[in-house]
């Protein structure tokens, strides 16, 4: 998650139970953090045991899909509200019900009666909005119908599958102002941050499923959806992370001697994320030495002038020249698609402006509601590799696996060899001033370990096979609530033991009214 931690320490290999908290010890955020994480994956792992894989209430089943063809507008599908649980993840599907304005106080004159009635018909009909989602409008899905990639494949041609994406993200005041707390004052830094369930209702065709068949049957496509599923949850991309090894070293170049250090000022939490995905002589990477954390909310773009609502709150958290920045905003932070890191170019610093070297691509934080804002990444140019620099791509660092690539200060990742990479996936690497290294597991030798990404987890469930205006065949499951009547027997042994209550205090009333007659 893009938020400002010191380390994220939470493994659930470790079978941690709890948090103990001891008296007069420092607090930090890496505590509380591992606690929430133990008591959600507790909880995720206990709800997904008893239902399954995916699952919802049988009474309050959400994401029913239903196909409306595009007979006046474009084809759209409606996705009924209710809950429903993906790897033991609750995904809520209700749509809140629209907020009703107060009514304008009526004027004394007719045009203001006339806006009063304007008002409050506008009111009745934000009242009246559908209960229910379309494939267009929902919540985290941001879908236009301008690009060709987005729109629904035609199902008279061959039917598709309708399914859910599920995983989560960080949200910090950048991206919803209501979090920051105003009573602290402008020049107070945001307080926490926020992990969201993101859900995404998409088409998928049944030739990605490896699906033959012009009918094929629910348990057909349900077998091939979780063979699919399993190979996109799962990243075959691995990196290993040291402080840098000496020339002086001797000839195993995976370890790390006792004079490697990390060399930087202060405690950094890098990240090293997946910038455009592919294989490796696609992708490409990009890194931060503050996990991805140090955003600028934007007011105004104006082409390349781009204007922000605040600066950082000192040299280590602000913006330079040279600086490479991602401009971007709710909607495409939830596609997770990769955009063009642009560099800094000059600064406005009285104005709290910024030109960039390039206008942000069209249609990029161009409405406010989006809340748009700069990333500030924190690479330059790419690693020296064989006595060259390695030139940027898309402003981000072409991967090359199978040799050890430095960021700064002493700090090396290692991309594995036949690695397939996803664009958001990502590794952190706590660097320690005290160490003079990374914390980082080894073997016995002391040999950094390969490790899968931190993020993002991805979660996949089937909700209907889509056949166009015939209808929809359903693919969800559901469960039944666990509480039932109360077996006959039962019932006996409680009036039986209520009996024996009410007797017992019957004797004690007549044992106290004895004594006092006497």
């Amino acid at each position: 998650m893009h938020a400002d931690l010191s380390r994220s320490t939470f493994r659930p290999e470790r079978h941690y139970s709890a948090v103990v908290v001891q008296q007069g010890r420092v607090q930090l955020d890496a505590d509380a953090n591992e606690q929430t994480a133990i008591q959600l994956h507790q909880a995720r792992a206990l709800t997904a045991d008893l239902i399954g894989p995916h699952g919802g209430p049988r009474d309050a089943a959400g994401f029913r899909v239903e196909y409306v063809g595009g007979r006046h507008d474009i084809d759209t599908l409606h996705i009924h509200g209710g809950r429903y649980y993906v790897d033991g993840i609750l995904c809520d599907a209700d749509r809140p019900a629209a907020g009703v304005p107060v009514p304008a106080e009526a004027d004394e004159n007719d045009k203001g009666d006339e806006k009063d009635d304007g008002a409050q018909a506008a009111g009745q009909a934000a009242g009246q909005a559908t209960a229910h989602w379309t494939y267009w409008d929902q919540p985290d899905g941001f879908r236009d119908p301008e690009k060709p990639g987005d729109r629904l494949p035609s199902p008279a041609q061959a039917p598709f599958v309708a399914y859910l994406h599920v995983w989560e993200r960080a949200v910090t005041a950048a991206e919803d102002p209501a979090l920051r707390e105003v009573a602290l004052g402008a020049a107070m830094p945001d307080t926490s941050a926020r992990a969201k369930v993101v859900w995404q209702v998409l088409p998928l065709a049944l030739a990605d499923l490896e699906i033959e068949e012009a009918e094929p049957s629910k348990d057909t496509v349900r077998e091939a959806f979780t063979r699919w599923a399993g190979k996109q949850a799962v990243s075959s991309a691995r990196l290993a992370a040291r402080a840098e090894r000496p020339g002086h070293a001797d000839e195993d170049p995976c370890l790390v001697k006792p004079d490697a250090r990390y060399r930087g000022p202060e405690n950094q939490l890098y990240r090293v994320e997946v910038h455009e995905g592919g294989a490796a002589k696609d992708a490409t990477f990009k890194w931060s030495r503050e996990n991805g954390s140090v955003v600028f909310p934007v007011d105004e773009l104006d082409g390349t002038w781009v204007q922000l609502a605040s600066l950082g709150h000192d040299d280590k958290l602000d913006l330079d020249v040279g600086d490479r920045v991602e401009f971007t905003d709710t909607a495409y932070a939830s596609r997770l698609e990769p955009l063009p890191l642009l560099r800094v170019e000059e600064l406005d610093l009285p104005g709290r402006r910024v030109r960039l070297s390039a206008e942000p691509e069209q249609g990029v934080g161009r409405l406010p509601h989006l809340n748009p804002f700069l990333r500030r990444w924190d690479h330059h140019e790419g690693p020296r590799h064989k006595g060259r620099t390695t030139t940027l791509r898309g402003g981000a660092i072409p991967v090359t696996e199978g040799e050890w690539l430095p960021l700064e200060d002493g700090i090396e990742v290692y991309f594995a060899k036949g690695g397939a990479y996803r664009t958001g996936d990502h590794w952190t690497v706590p660097a320690r001033t005290a160490t003079g290294g990374v914390e980082w597991p080894t073997d016995r030798a002391r040999r950094p370990l390969l490790r899968s990404p931190a993020g993002i987890a991805r979660h996949f469930a089937p909700l209907a096979l889509v056949k166009g205006e015939s209808g929809a065949v359903d693919l969800r499951l559901a469960f039944a609530p666990l509480a039932v009547d109360i077996p006959a027997a039962d019932e006996a042994t409680l009036a039986a033991e209520a009996r024996a209550r009410q007797e017992e205090q019957e004797a004690e009333a007549a044992v106290d009214a004895q004594e006092g007659d006497n």
